[in-house]
């Protein structure tokens, strides 16, 4: 039965606002306190702040990259000798990213043969039946040949065929092998792109010219739009030491952000750099830290026997990452936020509503003059005529 009245109320039943003036002083407030926080959101915030006003497009970019900087080491193993670009820059070109080698491990003169491997728990014996000959492992430098065979004076290992003699990484150079690196510089290039507005435009702005692009180093306060940048800054910058990072290697972020108002001229839109570590050296966990790869120089003699150089690269990964959005005044976002700015003014409607209805004292009195409850003409006036009806005298109902 409940239900059926709830349906029948839902079907046959219509409520219409009616306006009512309460004179409260504590209502009246909340009813413009409310009403100027909306107005004061929708002002200070869509317009003024989040420029509701605009409409807005992301940005497309593209980036090139180019390092310069010389270094020399002198070892007992390499003996003099000069780093260049074309050394420690690996690979010459990538995508929005460059790699500066600061540390190397180097295997040098290796041929394909047979050596011992290096000793672990898995390679280390003391007979021929402990080596299993053509095992491998994840870690192996090559295929077991089944012999054991001295390693050093007190360490015999499992022989293996692979480039020979084996690549030993134990020990990482301390410090970095090029701890000039924090010297060198990178120059980006960096061209943007707003499709919906149609309009370009790149880092080295109009203002730069050859002389000052020489001479000039990316700073926050002399030279924040110098777009050649030395690499310890861009370290420092992040909170690293450089020279802590490039033993090891690691990935940093040169963040370039393109926000643009274009209802302004062209020349505010500017780049702003920020800087940031990626991989970010947590000391409670130091498993495989860092950043190093492995790549190989071939070489051929005379004879035709061919060897290679080994190189485990340790470095700095630059990633260059563009990001930003441009606005320009338009009508339709314009109007669509005008009309949810009026909207939310019912808010306090809704609110005193509530106060006057359910928190006041005199809250049946208000609900009372709040809602009135008004019947169906029709039936209002079939109900009147039946109650004329049986109020007439018997002689007036003969007469009819």
């Amino acid at each position: 039965m409940v239900s059926c009245g709830a349906f029948h109320s839902f079907l046959f039943e219509y409520d219409t606002p009616r306006i009512v003036l309460i004179r409260s002083r504590k209502v009246g407030l909340i009813n413009r306190g409310v009403q100027l926080a909306i107005l004061a959101y929708v002002i200070g915030w869509v317009f003024l702040w989040e420029k509701g006003y605009q409409e807005t497009d992301s940005v497309v970019s593209s980036v090139t990259t180019k390092v310069k900087g010389v270094t020399l080491t002198n070892t007992s193993t390499l003996g003099a000798r000069i780093w260049d670009v074309a050394d420690y820059v690996i690979p010459p070109q990538e995508e929005n990213t460059v790699f500066v080698m600061t540390n190397v491990i180097l295997t040098l003169n290796q041929r394909q043969g047979r050596c011992p491997e290096l000793p672990d728990d898995k390679t280390e014996c003391k007979m021929k039946d402990t080596c299993v000959p053509g095992y491998v492992s994840t870690h192996s430098n090559g295929i077991q040949t089944g012999e054991c065979v001295p390693y050093n004076s007190s360490i015999n290992t499992c022989e293996v065929f692979a480039w020979c003699p084996v690549e030993d990484d134990y020990y990482i150079p301390k410090p970095a092998f090029l701890q000039e690196a924090e010297n060198f510089t990178i120059l980006v290039k960096n061209n943007i792109w707003y499709p919906k507005f149609n309009f370009s435009k790149r880092n080295i702005l109009p203002t730069i010219n050859s002389t000052y692009l020489k001479n000039c180093i990316y700073d926050t306060k002399t030279d924040p739009f110098c777009p050649v940048f030395r690499l310890g800054k861009i370290v420092e910058a992040a909170g690293q030491d450089f020279q802590e990072m490039a033993v090891e290697g690691g990935v940093m972020a040169l963040q370039i952000n393109w926000d643009c108002n274009l209802d302004r001229a062209a020349s505010h839109c500017v780049p702003k750099y920020s800087f940031r570590r990626l991989d970010n050296k947590d000391p409670a966990h130091t498993v495989s830290p860092g950043y190093n790869f492995r790549f190989a120089k071939y070489y051929k003699d005379s004879n035709g026997t061919e060897s290679r150089t080994l190189v485990k690269a340790y470095g700095i990964r630059f990633d260059i990452i563009v990001f930003g959005k441009a606005g320009k005044f338009d009508v339709i976002p314009t109007m669509i936020n005008i009309g949810s700015g009026l909207a939310l003014f019912g808010v306090a409607t809704v609110l005193c509503d509530i106060v006057v209805l359910y928190c006041m004292k005199k809250k049946y009195y208000y609900r009372e003059k709040k809602y009135k409850y008004v019947q169906d003409y029709e039936l209002v006036s079939i109900n009147e005529g039946r109650v004329k009806a049986k109020l007439l005298p018997p002689l007036m109902l003969e007469r009819f």
